[in-house]
């Protein structure tokens, strides 16, 4: 066993027993434990970390510790570009894509009403996630720190808040999602691109005071709902606008 000592920054010190939040601390590593391997022991998903310094030098997750390494972990920088240091990640998540846990259904909802393409489903097992995760480069949202520990999962964020809007302002202001969210363009049921419709192509799906006070319509080709701008219209975009005031 070697001994080696962190640091952790800012939000990661969350995932730690208070004893060790805010302060270096030692700890004992096995001979060939990684950052990652001692990163993840100590309680922090990987995914929650954007740079490892090792005595100072910015290091991958395979890096072996060795005996009086001084190792500095931190979250996400708000301010910063720190690319030219990152050794963290093969490739970065341009496209922003997600796939949410069961337990996160409200805060997939707000997503989709955003434009975000969000997979969910209650019945999804960490496996699946995992699994579509690596397949289809989606960024996991989940409560549960142990899924985000997952070899093949590199784009994460664990999920703080309780209430799905109080969710949605913590992601906007995590992963800046306001310059490239394009508001109800996807359908809020299965997640299907929306288009736009004629309202003589869908008025016998309208109710009759629809009919008459709305002109501007648009459909699922998956699950057919119509959509059109009433007053849950006028509540989601005010959300949104709350979200981005974060």
């Amino acid at each position: 066993m070697v001994m080696a000592t962190f640091r952790f920054y800012e939000e990661l010190n969350d995932f730690l027993p208070r004893e060790r939040r805010r302060r270096a601390f030692a700890a004992g590593c096995a001979r060939a434990a990684t950052t990652k391997h001692m990163i993840e022991a100590l309680g922090v998903p990987h995914t929650e970390v954007e740079l490892v310094l090792v005595n100072g030098e910015s290091s991958g997750f395979d890096r072996l510790l060795e005996e009086g390494d001084r190792v500095a972990v931190y979250p996400k920088f708000e301010t910063f570009d720190i690319s030219p240091l990152l050794r963290l990640r093969e490739r970065p998540s341009r496209r922003l894509r997600f796939v949410a846990d069961a337990q996160l259904g409200g805060l997939a909802r707000l997503l989709r009403m955003a434009g975000f393409d969000t997979l969910y489903d209650n019945r999804i097992e960490d496996g699946e996630i995992e699994a579509v995760a690596q397949a289809e480069s989606r960024v996991v949202l989940t409560r549960d720190r142990e899924l985000l520990k997952r070899r093949t999962i590199t784009h994460g964020c664990y999920i703080r808040a309780l209430k799905a809007a109080d969710q949605l302002r913590e992601l906007f202001g995590r992963l800046d999602l306001a310059s490239s969210m394009q508001p109800f363009t996807i359908c809020l049921h299965c997640n299907a691109p929306l288009r736009g419709v004629d309202k003589a192509s869908v008025l016998d799906q309208l109710p009759p005071s629809v009919r008459e006070l709305h002109n501007e319509f648009s459909t699922c080709d998956n699950c057919r709902r119509v959509f059109w701008k009433g007053s849950h219209y006028k509540r989601m975009t005010a959300l949104l606008s709350s979200a981005i005031a974060s």
